[in-house]
């Protein structure tokens, strides 16, 4: 049975200022390239094989891949890893045109799919600020709950809907054809994906928390389906 494995990317420089990130293109804090290593230690201590990696386009979650597939690189069979470009990406010189090679390179597909949430006026303001201006509460709202916007941000639905189809489109179908899957990405858009597996209704979604850094295994069968979950803390 094929293993998805869900990774939030590991502490930012942000996350460890308290401030709300979204799009921001922050990179990881010395504590987040640990956590990332970490994470890589876990899974080859449970004997984790990976076959393609897919990260969101935001640094912090790639750097997060990277780190965690070759710190311990017998996780990815020893193969090298190679990111993989859209073909409709003007700006990458080519890098479409290189098939790969599947024996000795494991590949990584960035996407915007698979963004953090857009926080929209929050982003670079301090949370604990924020709590203070604005009340505790509604900044939980717009944190945490299912379909609450925050000013000129996303909600987690909106999240979801450019998550999902993705998800259940090309990276599903690589696990049910047999594949081992890493996604290196965010607390938002990872919650959307959580939410389509696990069945959590909306109203209990404001109470999921995701740590960073800390790998979450599920086994799935070929219909897709969540059989057993793990989370490697």
């Amino acid at each position: 049975m094929a293993k998805l494995i869900l990774l939030r990317h590991g502490q930012s420089l942000w996350n460890a200022a308290n401030k709300f990130t979204g799009w921001v293109d922050i990179p990881l804090s010395e504590q987040g390239r640990a956590e990332a290593m970490i994470a890589s230690c876990k899974l080859r201590a449970h004997n984790y094989r990976i076959d393609m990696c897919f990260t969101s386009m935001l640094f912090r979650a790639m750097e997060t891949a990277v780190i965690c597939l070759t710190e311990c690189d017998e996780i990815c069979g020893n193969k090298i890893p190679i990111f993989k470009h859209d073909a409709t990406d003007p700006n990458w010189h080519g890098w479409d045109k290189y098939e790969g090679n599947g024996e000795d390179e494991l590949p990584i597909f960035p996407t915007v799919a698979l963004d953090e949430r857009y926080y929209g006026d929050l982003q670079g303001l301090n949370k604990q600020e924020t709590a203070e201006k604005y009340g505790k509460y509604q900044v939980q709202e717009w944190r945490r709950s299912f379909n609450v916007r925050p000013p000129g941000g996303e909600s987690l639905e909106d999240t979801l809907k450019r998550t999902l189809p993705f998800f259940q489109e090309h990276i599903l179908k690589q696990v049910t054809q047999g594949n081992n899957v890493l996604i290196a990405a965010h607390g938002n858009s990872l919650r959307s994906i959580i939410m389509s597996l696990e069945n959590i209704p909306e109203q209990e979604i404001p109470h999921l928390e995701l740590a960073t850094g800390v790998p979450i295994v599920y086994d799935i069968d070929v219909t897709g389906k969540m059989t057993r979950k793990l989370i490697l803390n």
